[in-house]
């Protein structure tokens, strides 16, 4: 999260009323009132029970995680970590005077002319960065574009040089629509020694969303999909080690090169299904995880889980498929979706028993009557109840002392 020395203006609803931090996991007692899951946690272990806030007498020490804060909380954050990372510049930068589109034009043609410099490459970071019209103007500029890639693919000998044009490549990649040239063998290998060696992260994310804009026809993505070692790259780039924004942009990319066969294939016996139930596992409270990362590793479980190589290793990890009949309600209508789809290929469609084992166990069969109640899409509604015939749910069932005229479902 955000330190408060680095002058940043906390709203005061994000802070914790006992620590004064910003909350990394909001929950609300019965009072109402909301805190972060480990302060109220330590307020109660050490015996209290009062709501520290207001001093009231609690009925119950239990809590529930306040979501819509918690959502709101990771959307400023994101955007605080945006506008800093994209108005740091080097030092060596005065950022005092942005350049002028006529300035930009004769830099260009400098460069055009091989009198290329790193700090031709930071002036106009510096004039991109300023705002949606100097990028699109950027992009716009006749062979710019171009040229860029050119560099790409041409100077693998000075990292720090191709650094800076990835970086320039990503801010204007929304603005253009010539994806088609950034795709060749010496250009993947531009953007492979950046994820190996690139000392920024913002460079990195920027080569994995440039690799990602690439993977936009069928050749592309079999052409990133067959290179093994970027492959490797992408996937350890999914660890939780790992930036939160780079974990993201990975997992984007991933999804859009996966709809090949072959290449899902390739990933499962790379191991990314491991990397995929760490995250789906991981405590929410670390400041890591967010609701965007889980939807893309449930979405890209989802798309592994259509090969056999997927199903076998998805059914021989129960920790994995109980991660994902716990993301059911938790974080979104669109998790929500994913989970159950991963669900239904594995009990319904295919029939495997060790995955309906997992779910009786994790008491999947609750969740998918709930989905049922619930106001879904039908798509989910006609797996719910595919699910539920492959479960043999009657009158004998473990369910049969469920109330099915419940009014009010409380997921969590």
């Amino acid at each position: 999260m955000v330190r408060d020395d680095l002058y940043i203006n906390v709203p005061s609803l994000f802070r914790c009323p006992i620590s004064l931090d910003v909350m990394k996991s909001p929950v609300s007692l019965s009072t109402g009132v909301t805190y972060d899951r480990a302060s109220i946690q330590r307020w109660l272990d050490n015996g209290n029970n009062t709501c520290p806030a207001t001093m009231q007498v609690l009925q119950s020490k239990d809590f529930v995680p306040n979501r819509t804060l918690q959502r709101l909380i990771q959307i400023w954050s994101d955007s605080v970590e945006h506008y800093q990372s994209h108005r740091r510049v080097d030092s060596a930068v005065d950022n005092s005077v942005v350049p002028s589109q006529d300035e930009i034009k004769c830099i260009v043609e400098d460069i055009e002319k091989n009198r290329c410099c790193f700090d031709d490459l930071r002036k106009i970071m510096c004039f991109g960065e300023e705002s949606e019209e100097n990028r699109s103007f950027l992009a716009k500029m006749d062979g710019f574009v171009e040229m860029l890639v050119d560099f790409l693919g041409d100077k693998k000998d000075d990292i720090n040089f191709i650094e800076q044009v990835v970086r320039v490549l990503d801010l204007i990649l929304m603005y253009t629509a010539k994806y088609q040239q950034f795709t060749s063998k010496k250009n993947l290998d531009s953007l492979l020694l950046i994820l190996r060696q690139g000392r920024s992260v913002q460079s990195r994310i920027g080569s994995v969303r440039i690799m990602e804009s690439m993977s936009n026809d069928a050749e592309s993505k079999l052409l990133i999909g067959e290179n093994d070692e970027l492959l490797l790259e992408l996937i350890k780039s999914t660890g939780l080690d790992t930036d939160p924004s780079l974990i993201q942009a990975s997992l984007s990319c991933l999804i859009s090169i996966s709809k090949a066969r072959r290449v899902r294939s390739k990933l499962v016996n790379l191991k990314t299904i491991p990397e995929l139930r760490n995250i789906l596992t991981a405590e929410p409270n670390t400041g890591v995880i967010s609701n965007a990362m889980t939807e893309k590793a449930l979405k890209l479980l989802e798309t592994l889980s259509s090969c056999k190589e997927g199903r076998a290793e998805i059914c021989g990890d129960l920790v994995c498929i109980e991660a994902v009949v716990n993301k059911v309600f938790k974080i979104s209508s669109e998790a929500t979706e994913h989970a159950v789809t991963i669900l239904w290929s594995l009990c319904y469609l295919f029939r495997d028993g060790k995955a309906r084992e997992a779910v009786i166990k994790s008491n999947g069969l609750t969740k998918i009557l709930l989905l049922m109640q619930s106001n879904c899409s039908p798509a989910v509604r006609q797996m719910a109840a595919d699910l539920l015939k492959i479960f043999r749910v009657n009158s004998k069932s473990c369910l049969s002392s469920y109330d099915t005229k419940t009014t009010h479902i409380m997921p969590f």
